[in-house]
């Protein structure tokens, strides 16, 4: 039995699943804002599948060549695996990490350190957990915005008649209130899942009920649990 489907049975609870945002490459103009030259970098970091599909996307559009010796340094293994759609994967350098930022930079180690890095992100996130340790290893990097989140129309959600509402990425709180403005709490308990949401929950004025991850509540869904188990 999934962690969701204990929610279900255990406490009778009723889950809907409705994403607040979505993610959409930047268009060509858009990058070029930022003046990065793709052609530039001998390696990549990736840490999400929607980085790789734009990084692809504009080379195309921007008709850069990727380089047979680019290297390829991925946050977990689920990414590193989807490169599978984009380039011959036996054939490319490809390393992936845990993930977690640290997990990184063994993997560059003495034998990658003269490459060039790019290291990827959504527009207005922040990779300096990542940068700042390959600032310290003394490697050569950039950042570059690939992605972006573009809010989605919530409108259609009666917030009020639900109890509990749990958001992951700061873009959630952006769109909460890009739809309702003039959005106000009351009794509703929201769960702030992941390190970067708490501060945009806070600077929004939301209180944080629920906090995750931790070490007895790895998942959005036994946080929950725990704190229904609490609070009968």
């Amino acid at each position: 039995m999934t962690a969701y489907e204990t929610l279900q049975t255990k406490f009778n609870a009723e889950l809907v699943f409705r994403p607040f945002f979505r993610i959409e490459p930047l268009s060509s103009r858009e990058f070029r804002e930022q003046r990065v030259n793709l052609s530039e970098y001998t390696a990549i970091v990736f840490s999400s599948r929607h980085a790789i599909d734009a990084y692809f996307k504009l080379c195309d559009e921007l008709r850069v060549k990727v380089p047979e010796t680019m290297k390829y340094f991925c946050t977990t293994e689920l990414v590193a695996m989807y490169l599978q759609k984009h380039i011959v994967y036996r054939k490319r350098k490809i390393f992936f990490g845990n993930g977690t930022p640290a997990s990184i930079i063994p993997l560059i180690g003495p034998k990658h350190k003269g490459e060039k890095f790019l290291v990827t992100k959504a527009a207005g996130s922040n990779a300096e957990a990542l940068t700042s340790l390959l600032a310290k290893a003394g490697l050569d990097y950039s950042e570059a915005e690939l992605v972006k989140s573009v809010t989605q129309d919530l409108h259609d959600i009666d917030f009020a008649s639900y109890d509990i509402v749990a958001m992951y990425n700061p873009a959630d709180v952006k769109s909460l209130f890009e739809n309702f403005p003039d959005f106000k709490q009351g009794g509703i308990k929201f769960v702030g899942y992941g390190k970067s949401i708490v501060p945009a929950m806070e600077e929004a004025g939301l209180s944080i009920d629920i906090q995750g991850p931790t070490p007895e509540a790895p998942s959005v869904a036994k946080a929950i649990e725990l704190y229904l188990q609490d609070n009968k």
